[in-house]
C-alpha cells in the first residue's frame, strides 16, 4: 500500500504517507510539508483524492497480486512470467485481450444502434428483405481474418513449446495419489518424494496448501527437461509461472521443458482430477544459482547415502 501511494506522491507531491491504525477510522493520511514554513500537517486521503480515487488505490493493491509468483486471493491476471514460453503466452494473452475488447465494444455498439434505430417507435414500417450479399461477405471474411491473426502466433508458441532445445538437466516426474516423486538421472539417480506439508506441521514462513517437504531445485538460466508419467491414475504437472501444464499418464512418458530466468520459488498444483485428495498435490520449484544447486545435489546425495547405510546396518 505504502509503495503504491508513494509512487503517486512523486507525481507533484512531497509528502509522506502514514497508516492510521485506529479501529474507528482504519484509513490512511498524508503528512504534507509546507516548504515556506517547514511545518507539516495531516491531510486525509479522502479529502485529497476523493473516495473514488481511494477505491482505485485499494483495487490496485488487490490486483498487485499479479506481481507474485504464487496464486493469491482476488488475483485478476496471470502470475508474472518466469520462462521464455510464459513470456510469449503472456504477450499473446494481452494481444488477444485487445482483439476481444474491440469485438465486444463493436457488437455492443451495433446492438445498441439497432435497438434504437429500428425500434417500433422510430421505424413503424419495418423493411422487408431476406439477405444482403455485401454484409454477408463482410461478416464472413472479417472473422476469418481475425482467426488467422490469432492462429499464426498461437501455432508459433505451440511449436516453440513442443521443440525441446539442448538440455542442461533432466528430471523425471512421477505422479501418485497424492504426492509427487522426482528423479534426477543426471545426478546419480537422486530421487525423493514431495508431499504437501500438513497444517499442523506448517511453519510461519511456509504457505498453506502450497509448500512441500521436498522441493524441486534447478539452476537459473538452465534448460531443464521434464519427463512426466504416473504410477496409478492420470495427474497433471503444472506450474503457471513457468508456462507448462502436462498430463502425467500411467504407462506413457510426456515431456516438456523450461528455462527459469531468475531465482525464486514457483508454485504449481496437480491440474487433473485424480481422487479425493487431488487438491493437496502442490508442486514447488526453487530456482537457485549453479553453485547452490551443486551444493544441494551433494547434500541430497550424502543424506541418501547415509540413509542407505543405516538400512544396511539395520538389516
Amino acid at each position: 500500500m505504502k509503495n503504491i501511494i508513494r509512487h503517486l506522491s512523486k507525481r507533484g507531491f512531497r509528502e509522506e504517507f502514514k497508516e492510521d491504525t485506529s479501529p474507528r477510522t482504519a484509513t490512511y493520511t498524508s503528512v504534507r510539508e509546507d516548504s515556506s514554513t517547514g511545518s507539516t500537517y495531516k491531510l486525509p486521503l479522502e479529502a485529497k483524492f476523493g473516495k473514488i480515487s481511494i477505491a482505485l488505490i485499494y483495487f490496485l493493491i488487490v490486483s498487485s497480486s499479479c506481481f507474485a509468483s504464487e496464486p493469491l486471493p482476488w488475483q485478476v491476471t496471470f502470475q508474472p512470467p518466469a520462462s521464455p514460453i510464459m513470456e510469449e503466452l503472456h504477450h499473446f494473452h494481452n494481444f488477444l485481450l485487445y482483439i476481444s475488447t474491440a469485438i465486444v465494444l463493436f457488437v455492443a455498439g451495433l446492438l445498441g444502434f439497432v435497438c434504437i434505430r429500428f425500434n417500433a417507435k422510430n421505424n413503424p414500417v419495418p423493411a422487408k428483405f431476406s439477405h444482403n450479399v455485401l454484409i454477408e461477405i463482410i461478416w464472413t471474411v472479417i472473422p476469418i481474418i481475425i482467426l488467422v491473426i490469432i492462429a499464426v502466433p498461437s501455432f508459433r508458441i505451440l511449436r516453440h513449446a513442443e521443440k525441446i532445445p539442448e538440455t542442461d538437466l533432466t528430471i523425471k516426474v512421477v505422479g501418485y495419489q497424492w504426492y509427487w516423486h522426482y528423479i534426477y538421472p543426471d545426478h546419480d539417480n537422486l530421487e525423493f518424494d514431495s508431499v504437501m506439508i500438513s497444517d499442523e506441521n506448517l511453519k510461519p514462513d511456509q504457505k498453506r496448501l502450497l509448500d512441500v517437504d521436498n522441493r524441486i531445485v534447478i539452476p537459473e538460466n538452465a534448460t531443464v527437461r521434464f519427463l512426466i508419467t504416473a504410477g496409478d491414475v492420470i495427474h497433471s504437472f503444472a506450474v503457471p509461472s513457468l508456462g507448462f501444464k502436462i498430463d502425467a499418464v500411467p504407462g506413457r512418458i510426456n515431456e516438456t521443458w523450461t528455462r527459469a530466468a531468475k531465482k525464486g520459488v514457483y508454485y504449481g498444483q496437480c491440474s487433473e482430477l485424480c481422487g479425493i485428495n487431488h487438491g493437496f498435490m502442490p508442486i514447488v520449484i526453487e530456482v537457485v544459482s549453479k553453485e547452490d544447486f551443486d551444493n544441494w545435489v551433494a547434500n541430497k546425495n550424502k543424506v541418501a547415502e547415509n540413509n542407505g547405510n543405516q538400512k544396511l546396518v539395520a538389516n
